[in-house]
């Protein structure tokens, strides 16, 4: 199975599926650092629960080729929270009801 989210030169990469399953057709997210838990949430700009529960950054979800994958240049999130930086695969959990990815950094 192909991993679906590598960070790359300060970017998270998400594959086309995960992309449609996630944004549809919606080109910017928002996201988040939480720290208690270790994880970065995305989430689509759609989602006005989040936005209430945390104060997240919006960030353009760049197309990356002619599959449909996307990235999120994240330096500046990875920058303020001190977070590796090294190139990787990373774990994440999807909760579909609310379109939201939990990412392991």
């Amino acid at each position: 199975m192909s991993t679906k989210i590598s960070l790359k030169t300060s970017h998270i990469c998400l594959d086309n599926e995960l992309v449609q399953l996630i944004f549809g057709e919606i080109n910017f997210a928002y996201v988040t650092y939480v720290e208690e838990q270790g994880k970065i949430l995305i989430t689509p700009v759609t989602s006005q629960w989040f936005v209430k529960m945390y104060k997240p950054a919006q960030f353009l979800l760049k197309s990356r080729n002619l599959k449909g994958d996307r990235t999120l240049a994240i330096r500046e999130l990875l920058i303020d929270n001190d977070l590796d930086m090294t190139d990787r695969d990373l774990e994440y959990e999807v909760i579909q009801k609310t379109n939201l990815l939990k990412v392991n950094i």
